[in-house]
């Protein structure tokens, strides 16, 4: 049976077919749909973990109980499973265990550009990646043998064009794998460092075993043509190899990577007098060839970028100076568009207000809101990882403290990413007497990656009812005295409490709640916001006054008339969240009846 599948839905059915009974992860572009399509198999039990680490030891723990279980999180998530991560390879498991790191060369969605490969080797970790999605799912069902086979945790790393690009894919079905016995074994599974020391010494004999297996892996194969250039390459770089040389080209494809088979390098190396190493980001397989000292010439990222997509548009233009084919335009019409908040975003009225402050740092986190860095709000003003603002803002306000600067800090993040990292940052500032003002932003759902459910949303991954984790109780129970929650579509109630809580001496949390213009509105939510986005909002043009006043806000429902220099709403986007008409002076913005 063949399906057209993306990378991450042949990894879900991978999976499946691998008789994984266990899966945990945290969303994060792109890697969220894993889970996503791991949640339709009735047979596996999801999750949507709090953090990655989380995710990673909940994968862990069924490991050690006998199910094969799979962690998935973007290349950034792995930073916050590291800690685990290295001591398990230590271990090894008893049922296999699959980690899929989703990296994203370009940085279309993330803070940064990391090469997990780095993480694989470091840690010694198995790997393997995939350059299409039938390889998504082949290597899936590969790493879970190999796993076991050898004791040792795998690592399938992902790039976003793999887990984004469809291919055709040939599905097999479920394999029962059975359960394996727990047995108890301290010897094993309890890292003491007495035990730790000798587990270490067999980690180095079990990387000298994959070795082997890697000069003989069906996923590492020299593809001979005529002529003695050759092209080494992993992942997708293989196919924009492909596409650049085609047939004047032979192909070193590395699909098992750590550890890599130096014979079969060496060898292919051998047959060729030039060489070129395509991967993205780091030189990760350029190195290794390097410490081997093949005779023929290598070009590799003296010649390629060390960022970005090695696209085939990029090979081209290091090889041979040429840049993709375009229809010639006049590039001075094109217009530039900043990405926006939604119409109805909840946020939107916060950061307007926010960004009015005087003497204010706004400590910024990972969400839809981090567009409130850029204009019209220009609200935010550090955002480095999830669960940090609440830290950074700590430190800072600290800072000015001390230098007497009379500068109040402002930290905000999202109800997701409270839970994700920001209940340990809030706990420091409260053990450390900070004087922050922290803002929760719960719009009810993960915004950014796709509206996955949280520990405040009162649904599991499977969409099972669940307890709703109340972020004002979580809040209270960690030593927070002063607690506002807010509708952050009334810019007044937005005014007061940062009034009332900036005037402050100690720590306090302000919590705007209010879901989501795109969210699926559940019962819960339907009962506790009765005024949920049932109206629209018209501009009365014998009021306008054409001041733009209004389009401050940055809302896309909203537009300038430059013929009757009027304001103009747009029937279609409006959701009637009331902010324009707050901020209009002349009362020119009224309900839509």
């Amino acid at each position: 049976m063949k399906r057209l599948m993306t990378g991450d839905e042949a990894v879900a059915r991978g999976a499946y077919e691998a008789g994984v009974r266990h899966a945990s992860a945290y969303p994060g572009t792109p890697s969220t749909e894993i889970l996503e399509n791991l949640s339709t198999y009735q047979e596996i039990e999801t999750e949507w973990a709090p953090n990655e680490k989380v995710a990673l030891e909940s994968a862990i723990g069924a490991a050690i109980a006998g199910v094969r279980s799979m962690v998935s999180m973007k290349h950034v998530g792995v930073n916050v499973a590291a800690d685990p991560l290295f001591t398990w390879a230590y271990m090894g498991v008893n049922a296999g265990n699959v980690l899929v790191t989703a990296d994203e060369p370009g940085m279309y969605s993330s803070q940064n550009e990391q090469d997990n490969r780095n993480y694989a080797k470091a840690a010694r970790w198995a790997m393997f990646e995939p350059s299409d999605s039938q390889e998504c799912l082949d290597m899936v069902k590969a790493a879970y043998e190999l796993s076991e086979s050898y004791d040792t945790p795998v690592m399938l790393r992902m790039t976003t064009r793999v887990c984004h690009s469809k291919s055709i894919v040939n599905l097999g079905e479920r394999t029962d794998v059975p359960v394996r016995e727990w047995v108890k074994n301290p010897a094993k599974y309890v890292c003491l460092p007495a035990i730790a020391r000798n587990l270490r010494v067999k980690l180095e004999d079990r990387m000298q075993t994959l070795a082997q297996y890697s000069e003989t892996s069906p996923f590492n194969q020299a593809e001979y043509n005529e002529g003695k250039i050759g092209v080494i390459a992993s992942g997708i770089c293989y196919y924009y190899g492909k596409e650049v040389f085609g047939e004047n080209a032979s192909y070193l494809r590395l699909g098992f990577t750590n550890p890599l088979p130096a014979k079969l390098i060496r060898d292919f190396c051998d047959k060729m007098e030039t060489v070129y190493i395509l991967e993205e980001n780091d030189p990760y397989i350029q190195e290794f060839i390097e410490r081997l000292h093949v005779s023929c010439k290598i070009i590799g990222k003296d010649t390629f970028p060390p960022y970005g997509e090695m696209t085939p548009d990029v090979i081209r233009q290091c090889i041979h100076d040429a840049g993709p084919k375009t229809i010639d335009f006049d590039k001075s019409k094109l217009i530039a568009r900043a990405p926006a908040f939604c119409a109805g975003c909840p946020h939107r009225g916060l950061f307007y207000r926010l960004g009015k402050r005087k003497d204010i740092m706004i400590s910024g986190d990972i969400g839809c809101y981090t567009l409130a860095a850029g204009k019209p709000f220009q609200a935010m003003d550090s955002t480095v990882c999830m669960g940090a603002s609440f830290s950074i803002g700590h430190g800072a306000q600290k800072a000015f403290n001390q230098t007497g600067s009379g500068k109040r800090v402002v930290a905000v993040l999202g109800d997701s990413t409270f839970f994700h990292t920001g209940i340990n940052s809030l706990i420091n500032t409260v053990y450390n007497n900070s004087n922050t003002v922290n803002i929760i932003l719960d719009n009810r759902i993960t915004g950014m990656t796709g509206h996955q459910d949280n520990p405040g949303t009162g649904f599991t991954a499977k969409g099972e009812p669940t307890t709703l984790i109340k972020i004002e109780d979580l809040v209270r129970a960690i030593g927070i005295r002063h607690i506002r929650v807010i509708d952050p579509n009334n810019l007044q109630e937005v005014d007061d409490a940062l009034d009332a809580f900036l005037a402050l001496d100690e720590p306090s949390v302000i919590i705007t709640r209010w879901p989501c213009a795109l969210k699926k509105f559940s019962q819960a939510d339907q009962e506790e916001f009765t005024d949920l986005f049932v109206t629209k909002n018209r501009v009365l043009d014998d009021k306008c006054v054409g001041c733009k006043l209004c389009l401050k806000a940055g809302c896309p429902a909203m537009s300038f008339d430059a013929g009757t220099k009027k304001a103009v709403i747009h029937p279609a986007q409006c959701v009637g969240c009331d902010v324009c008409m707050q901020i209009c002076r002349q009362e020119a913005i009224i309900k839509d009846e």
